[in-house]
Parts: C-alpha cells; structure tokens; sequence
C-alpha cells in the first residue's frame, strides 16, 4: 500500500492487528500491555482532547519527557489532530527548553511530571505562542487544573467525543508534502536548529528500510533511547509500519534488568551501551582463574576465525563448526542470555562504533547493524543487513537514497529522507543543502568496490597537527575506549605539536582494581591521583598506542575527576561529546601539556 502519511499507517497496521499486544510497559511495578485497538482509541481521544484545545493543521505541540507509551500515543495523537511534533530532550536545561518552544512556536507541551514543569519558572520569558501544558504524571494531591495546566486524563475526557472524526480526517487528508516534526539537532555547537521532517520524509526511511532489517510480528523490541532523538523516533514508526511488539525500558539504569525480562528480538542502542559491555566482558577475563582466561581466549580465537570465513561469504569447515558449537556452550551463551537469550540483531547508531567492539560481538555470535545517518536524513541512509555485513563499515545506501563524495572527502546525500530545511533559519538550510538539492552532511568518509560506506570522521573534528598531519580523533577514541578501565577519552591536538588526551574511568573497575592491590584511598578524587593509578592508566594507553601511527600516538593525557555527562553539558543526549564545550571548560589542562612544565595532572 502506498501510504500518504503516517496517521494511515497506524489506521492499517492497527486495524488489522485489533486485539494484538501493540506494547509492554512497566505500570505500578508490573509489567502491563496494551493492544492495538486500546492504543488506537488513546490516541483518537487525545487527538479530539487536542482539536477542542485549539491545535489545528500545521499546529506545533511540544513533547518533554523520557522514552514511554505515552510519548508515542501523544506523538500519533498530535499527527492524528493534523499537528506537527517538536521533540525535546527530558535532560535539556531551562534555557534550552524555552528556546525550542519559543523557536517552534508550540502552542501546546506535554510535560512528564512536577520536576519537568519547574523548568518552566526558569524561563527569562514566556514563550510567546505557549497556551496550554498537560502533565503525563500528577503527583499525589496535585491538581492539574488551573493556569492552563491540565492532565492527560482530563485530555482524553475532553476528546473522548468528536475525536473519531478528527482522526479520520487527518488520516485521510495529511499529504506527504504535510510537516509531521521539528526534530532539534542536539546542538554540539551553539542553538539547536529544527529540521522540518515531513510524512513523507518518515514514509521515505520505513520504505527504504523494508527489507534491509527483519522485522517479524511477534517480535519484541525494546526502547530506551530518548525518543527525542531520530533514531529512536523512527524505531518507533518502524513499529507501526510493521506491526512487531514495542517495550518500553524503564531507564537506561535498568536497562539489563529489562532485557533479561522482555528478552528482546532486536533493539536499537547507542555505541556506547556496547562498549561498556565489551570492557565488563573484558575486564572480567582479566580478573578471572588462568584457567578460564585460557578458556575464553580460545573461545574467540575460535569465534573470530569463524567470523573472518562467515563475513567473507565463505564455508566454516565441519572441524571449526564443532569448535565453536564448544565455545559457545563454555563462553558464548553465558553473555547471550545477560541479553534476554532471544537477540536476533543489535541496530547500531548516533556515533560510530568501534570495529573491535563490532569484531568482539560478531565472534560471539550476535550481529550488531550498524548503520549511518543524521537528523537531516530522517535517520539512516546507509546500513549493515543481515545478509550485507562489513565490520567497520556503516553498510550500503538504503533504497532511494543517492550519495556524492565531495572533492574534500565529505559526504553529500539527496533522497526522499532528506529534510527540508531549518525551521525560519533559510541562512543555515543553504549552508546544507546546495543548489542541486545534494545535502552536505559535515561527515568525512568513502566508499570501497563493494559498496559499503566507512565514516572516516566529522569534517569539523578533524585534527590537523602542527606538523601537518590529519588526524581523526574519533578511531583513536574508540580503540582507546575498549579498555575497561577507562569510560571516555578525548583526544585534543588541533594545530599542536603532538595529541593528548582527557581520559575519565570506570569509577566501580577502577575502585575494585585498588581493593584487589590494596591501595589506599579516602575519595574517589584522592584515588585517582594515585601514583599507580596513574601508571596503570598510562600502561594501558602506551599498550593501545602500538596500534597507531607514530604521529596518532597519544603522547600527555589527564585523569579527570568525574565522567563526563549530559548534565554537565559535557555530552548530547545521545551520548556523543561537545568538543568545543570540553577543550574550552578544560583549556588550563590542555594548555599545559605543551609547556615544558606541564603537568599530566588535572
């Protein structure tokens, strides 16, 4: 069926599915579902609750709130009242909040709860096109009613008649070309931008996707990426397009804890979740008997040469199968099912991910996709499928999808996907998209005989040395990052003699490192400036620096006190780093490497 936008979509897929679970989530302590038809009749008195509020076609109403089922029921029920979503991050600061709805104009915000709202006393003014806010959660004895403030209960209430109709018409009058979101670039320099994605921007990545993933009916997905953010977003519609189970994690704190109880077939995450699970996975080989370290490093020895034949398309002699048939029973399973014992594939996104983090988990036997995209492409435009794998690659084009390589090495993409401009910023959207419509993404990269893409580096973190030498920071960071001692590391060294770096740890593996060789320490601040711990950090560094050309090598490093964080401004809400915020915040240290009495020490 050639759907004209993503209300129809749902109207389908939910039609058709009626009595089916549509999603799991966590109510009262307990697990809980819904159906199709439970969802369809929440967002079609949502949708009424939303036209009797005053929001009509083109309308922009806001959402604020952590990844849940009622982001996405409010997220349709906006689209379904011919509205346009304008996503914002649960963890962006007041100045951040006022700025995007006041940039957007929304009319109307879903707030999650009391500790979301009190951002709104912060703002220096009150944006001006603001009427209404309705609060997911009440606390006990709150009401809602008063100053424009209402419930989502009283919502539905209020559009629990005429809803039907707003929905159908929507359903059937909303056109490809029709605004569906502002999404608002995270904004790793200066003020966010909002990209107009459209119906048929969305229509455009479901379609090209069809085909690259799998996606069965009862599978489950769980959802933990702020759904502020593209690619979770687009999981999201990947759902009703297909029609598979969506889960709903508590937090990314319980994140392990949900896996093991909704046992997932697929999921999308960030690089960095995997990281942290290579260095455990790592870590505890190093901390484990002689004999099971043995054990384990046979059983990838044996998992990696596997891989090198399955990747290549070639036969995995009987002898090799039997070895890892072994390797499993004794290493590989024990990690299978810490993921839910049902994982199908990973979908990679939002940052690089490491080749040797990809290359650990392939030789455990889970598929990892990787793929590439940005906001402005209405997520990915390249992927890794099931039967097309490269390690180290972001995968092929996805259909309608055309790229351009520019003679400075930057990626150029046209296609459907492709947004169409910044939201009143028309300066911004022709610094991006050129007169032939080809998109410049400010990503470095190239494609090889075969087809498959590998990003290289951001255009703009590019490192160039005083020596002359390009440098991207970003596959030093990832080699550096699959140490399990250390949490982040960023590489600093643009128009300098050599690179250096701010390195932050695993505060838990470093602390357990000092019980186990009974160093002794008050904090966790008197810890880390420990002499050994120092050694240690450096050993490890020299150790990954062998992997590197001499002018890569990381030559000064510091050891900050706490992780970098969202919080702090330090990292986006996907977790990727803020260069610009971390070089200036920590210019003293970085100064000091390149003086002659420069200190190694924060």
């Amino acid at each position: 069926m050639e759907y004209k936008n993503l209300v129809q979509v749902f109207e389908q897929t939910s039609t058709a599915r009626k009595d089916k679970t549509c999603f799991r989530f966590v109510a009262d302590g307990e697990w809980t579902t819904m159906t199709w038809a439970q969802a369809r009749e929440r967002i079609i008195r949502i949708a009424g609750g939303l036209r009797k509020l005053g929001i009509h076609k083109g309308d922009r109403v806001a959402i604020i709130a952590k990844t849940r089922v009622e982001w996405t029921l409010t997220d349709l029920a906006i689209m379904a009242a011919g509205g346009v979503t304008v996503p914002i991050y649960e963890s962006n600061i007041p100045e951040q909040v006022e700025f995007i709805l006041s940039d957007s104009g929304a009319k109307i915000a879903f707030v999650e709860n009391a500790y979301q709202l009190k951002k709104f006393d912060l703002f220096e003014a009150e944006p001006e096109a603001l009427k209404q806010i309705i609060l997911f959660d009440l606390e006990e004895g709150q009401a809602a009613k008063g100053d424009g403030i209402y419930s989502l209960d009283e919502v539905e209430i209020l559009g629990s008649s005429g809803g039907e109709a707003v929905y159908r018409h929507s359903a059937e009058s909303l056109k490809l070309s029709d605004e569906a979101s502002f999404v608002y670039t995270s904004g790793t320099t200066g003020n966010p931008k909002g990209a107009i994605l459209t119906h048929g921007n969305f229509l455009a990545e479901m379609k090209g996707a069809d085909g690259v993933f799998l996606f069965e009916e009862h599978f489950e997905s769980l959802l933990f990426l702020p759904l502020a953010h593209i690619f979770a977003r687009v999981v999201q519609f990947f759902q009703i397009y297909h029609g598979f189970i969506q889960c709903y994690a508590e937090s990314i704190d319980k994140i392990l804890d949900n896996i093991a109880t909704v046992k997932p077939h697929f999921m999308g995450s960030v690089p960095r979740i995997f990281e942290k699970i290579h260095a455990k996975f790592l870590l505890g080989i190093e901390s484990a008997s002689p004999g099971k370290k043995k054990i384990a490093a046979w059983a990838l020895a044996v998992g990696r040469e596997r891989s090198r034949l399955v990747l290549n398309g070639k036969f995995v002699p009987f002898g090799l199968q039997a070895k890892y048939k072994i390797a499993q029973m004794l290493v590989f399973n024990k990690l299978h099912q810490k993921l839910g014992g049902r994982i199908q594939y990973f979908i990679s996104g939002g940052a690089p991910l490491g080749k040797e983090v990809a290359e650990f988990f392939f030789a455990c036997g889970i598929v990892i996709l990787e793929g590439y995209g940005l906001t402005e492409t209405t997520a990915a435009v390249t992927v890794n499928s099931i039967g097309a794998i490269k390690l180290g690659c972001v995968g092929k084009a996805i259909p309608g999808s055309e790229f351009k390589i520019a003679q400075d090495g930057e990626i150029l993409v046209r296609g459907k996907m492709v947004f169409n401009g910044y939201y009143k910023n028309p300066e911004a959207t022709r610094e991006v998209i050129d007169e032939d419509g080809w998109f410049h993404t400010g990503d470095i990269g190239e494609f090889d005989t075969e087809g498959f893409l590998r990003i290289t580096d951001r255009k703009k973190d590019i490192i160039v040395t005083a020596g002359g030498k390009n440098i991207a920071p970003q596959n030093i960071e990832n080699i550096m990052k699959t140490d399990p001692f250390i949490s982040q590391f960023v590489v600093h060294g643009d128009k300098r003699k050599f690179l250096s770096a701010l390195v932050t740890l695993e505060k838990s593996e470093v602390e357990k490192y000092a019980h186990d060789h009974k160093i002794p320490y008050g904090d966790y601040a008197e810890l880390i400036a420990n002499e050994k711990i120092f050694s240690l950090i450096k050993m490890r560094i020299e150790e990954r620096n062998k992997n590197l050309a001499k002018y890569e090598t990381i030559k000064r490093f510091a050891i900050l006190k706490e992780d970098f964080s969202v919080e702090s401004g330090e990292l986006t809400p996907t977790l990727k780093i803020k260069r610009k915020v971390v070089n200036q915040r920590y210019a003293n240290i970085l100064d000091g490497f390149y003086q002659e009495s420069g200190s190694d020490r924060d």
